[in-house]
């Protein structure tokens, strides 16, 4: 059996899940197919594509694609069905792959709330192309990883947002307590493909990987049921889209750094830390004219600025002004913490304690975890605090009547008088949630019995 074939034939086999085939089975109708690979068998030097279609690392992307789920694409195929599509159409799939003829679907067009306003719009591809975005992205992403910049944090694998926040702090305990925050406008929405396909084929020579890169480029959108080409973008919502925006944006790295910069990039977040306000109105300057001549994209002057690192945020995060800077959490972020909670807190939703304290907790557990890195313990302890009052509101407001509100309280040991007082009360729910009658009913005890995750200890 040639190598060729022995290919075609393990990448079927993982294709079928792993069910015992015969090998003629398995290999039907692929002769074609192999006799063509090796007749148009590539140098050495341009094997991209062979890689990317090597069975381990097709297993993999299937595997990665299956674990982050996602939406259908237009197709409406979902994750759980790609295994037995893939097992019956890979041959067809891969010869297209490779005699540069596969054209993916247009990516379906959703638009999400932004938590600042406006709407955030995502490009969710059919999961087959999803499926082969991520085999490409993880060849090139082995290859490429370890020449972007020490100054770049977002979508690189053992790098994280921490890390660049955990940088943007020492720049501030160096005495670099300006920073020029840069808003790059709509960025994947407005990538040049031109400029983008020049910087990749500087990195590859394969020429059918890069057809297929600008296939997935040129795939266009559908949106409201209408097709629409697009010439400009990286669609947010596929694998590859990560990839290449720091492909584009590694230019604006290695300027910071030619130039001397302290700065931290996260994706299309960048920040530069400086000594002076003059300073930073330079940098913002200069630098805003190298992104509009240079890589072709607009610098957002409303949301872009020349400020102390505490009067911005950064990721999610923000600065104490009293040096050392500690980091905290950002008001932004605060409030949308606040809303996601009413959101969960809310008396309509026909759920009891218990359940709400469970879809809570769901919350709580990841939010923490990013938020975590924050060094305000104080302010996790006076969230933890309001949670409780806002459950303490949930259960007030659940009894509804005055009778019924007075032989919960006596149950929960409230005395009778301090019971009556407070069942009869004028105020409303929030006044009553730090109570003597509601703190006692429902003590910090109570919500740690029921399991209440508590964000200043992280359990």
């Amino acid at each position: 059996m040639s190598e060729e074939r022995q290919k075609i034939q393990l990448q079927l086999a993982f294709m079928s899940g792993g069910r015992d085939e015969s090998p003629r089975t398995i290999v039907e109708g692929t002769e074609a197919l192999t006799a063509e690979c090796k007749a148009e068998s590539p140098a050495e030097a341009d094997r991209l594509m062979e890689e990317i279609l090597d069975p381990e690392n097709l297993r993999e992307a299937l595997k990665r694609v299956k674990a982050n789920k996602g939406s259908a694409g237009i197709d409406r195929m979902t994750v759980e069905k790609v295994s037995d599509y893939l097992k019956k159409h890979w041959p067809e799939i891969r010869e297209q792959v490779l005699s540069g003829t596969y054209k993916p679907q247009p990516v379906l067009r959703v638009e999400i709330p932004k938590p600042d306003g406006g709407v955030r719009k995502l490009g969710i591809p059919v999961v087959v192309d999803r499926f082969l975005q991520q085999a490409v992205m993880q060849v090139l992403q082995r290859k490429w990883d370890p020449t972007f910049s020490e100054h770049s944090y977002g979508f690189r694998p053992n790098r994280s947002a921490h890390q660049g926040v955990a940088k943007a702090q020492e720049y501030m305990a160096e005495g670099n307590t300006w920073v020029v925050d840069l808003d790059l406008e709509k960025f994947f929405d407005r990538v040049n493909h031109d400029k983008l396909m020049g910087l990749v084929a500087k990195r590859i020579t394969d020429k059918r990987a890069l057809k297929l890169i600008r296939a997935f480029l040129n795939a266009g959108v559908m949106e409201k049921g209408l097709v629409s080409a697009i010439d400009e973008g990286t669609p947010q919502g596929g694998p590859l889209s990560p990839l290449l925006s720091n492909i584009v944006l590694d230019e604006l790295d290695r300027e910071l750094e030619r130039r001397g910069h302290r700065f931290v990039r996260y994706a299309d977040d960048c920040n530069i830390y400086v000594r002076s306000q003059r300073a930073g109105e330079r940098v913002m300057e200069s630098i805003t004219g190298f992104i509009t001549k240079k890589l072709k994209l607009k610098v957002n002057s409303e949301k872009s600025a020349v400020a102390r690192p505490w009067e911005r945020k950064f990721l999610g995060f923000s600065f104490t002004a009293k040096e050392p800077q500690k980091r905290r959490i950002a008001l932004k972020s605060m409030v949308r913490f606040k809303g996601r909670v009413r959101e969960i807190t809310q008396r309509t939703r026909g759920v009891n304690l218990q359940g709400m304290v469970e879809e809570l907790n769901v919350y709580l557990r990841g939010w923490r975890g990013y938020f975590g890195f924050c060094q305000t313990p104080s302010v996790l302890e006076d969230l933890d605090g309001w949670i409780r009052r806002k459950l303490r509101c949930f259960v007030w407001k659940q009894w509804k009547r005055g009778r019924t509100r007075y032989k919960e309280l006596r149950k929960r040991g409230v005395h009778e008088a301090l019971a009556a007082k407070t069942a009869g009360s004028p105020h409303g729910p929030w006044r009553l949630s730090q109570s003597p009658a509601l703190c006692i009913a429902f003590p910090n005890a109570y919500f740690d019995g029921v399991g209440l995750f508590r964000l200043a200890v992280g359990r």
